[in-house]
């Protein structure tokens, strides 16, 4: 592990695996790299492999006030700067994830190879909007206890929870977050809707939603999907946290799309 301070911020991060191209991992809202342990064996054998805490997640620095999507996008440009990644990068990303993924592709389009979103939380919609921000300020109020049921209830259903183990350590793991860096995220969720940049992606790009997802049904991301130039769309058996819940499906559905691609 190694930690490196950029964009006025200080990351964790890990780099691993060997070859000439790079992938980068980018974990969901409440997750951490830790997210991606299971799947990182079947993509970091042919390629490097990066990946980092987000701001406010893990051990990265913690969020006060406010962030942006641009911050996170700035973040991981000047991860790449002191890790002497200068060539173009493909990126991999879960729900907010894969919404930072793809605004890094937009803003820094000359630096992204390709591009993977499963199930991309690209902001709150009307009708979720006020339910977003009630739970940054319920988080912020009574800690990440008070909302892990409800919110696991939908993100990690008993369907998905294929591993027991996992699942408790996945919860204990999410407990840990800080409430104000969570609250500060669900903020910029609901305050700074990005999906109108679907139709700005110019790099090759697979969107995946899972079957088990009710936060983000493949009715949802699909015509997402379609908003992408030249973009290809797939359904997979899985939930909202798809590099937890089935690992070896997501791994195989980067690696064998980033390999038809070249990278």
């Amino acid at each position: 592990m190694n930690f490196v301070e950029v964009n006025g911020t200080s990351l964790r991060c890990e780099l691993t695996g060997e070859g000439a191209a790079t992938l980068v991992l980018i974990h969901e809202m409440g997750g951490t790299l830790d997210s991606w342990d299971q799947a990182l064996p079947a993509l970091n054998n042919s390629r490097q492999v990066l990946r980092y805490d987000t701001r406010g997640a893990g051990l990265s620095q913690k969020i006060k006030g406010a962030v942006s999507w641009d911050q996170m996008a700035d973040d991981l440009a000047g991860l790449l700067d002191a890790l002497g990644i200068t060539g173009k990068v493909s990126l991999a990303g879960i729900a907010v994830g894969a919404a930072i993924g793809m605004h890094f592709a937009v803003r820094y389009p000359d630096r992204a190879a390709g591009l993977v979103m499963h199930g991309p939380a690209t902001g709150a919609s009307e009708d979720r909007k006020k339910a977003t921000l009630e739970r940054a300020d319920a988080v912020e109020a009574g800690g990440m206890a008070s909302v892990v049921e409800t919110s696991l209830a939908l993100s990690y259903p008993p369907v998905v929870r294929y591993n027991a183990e996992e699942f408790r350590k996945f919860r204990a793991r999410w407990l840990g977050n800080d409430p104000e860096s969570f609250a500060a995220i669900n903020r910029m969720l609901a305050n700074g809707d990005i999906t109108p940049e679907l139709a700005k992606i110019t790099c090759p790009t697979l969107v995946t939603a899972g079957r088990h997802d009710p936060l983000r049904p493949p009715s949802v991301i699909e015509p997402m999907a379609r908003q992408i130039p030249g973009a290809q769309f797939l359904e997979l058996n899985t939930g909202h946290f798809a590099s937890v819940q089935t690992p070896g499906l997501m791994a195989q559905a980067i690696h064998y799309f980033l390999h038809a691609q070249g990278q």
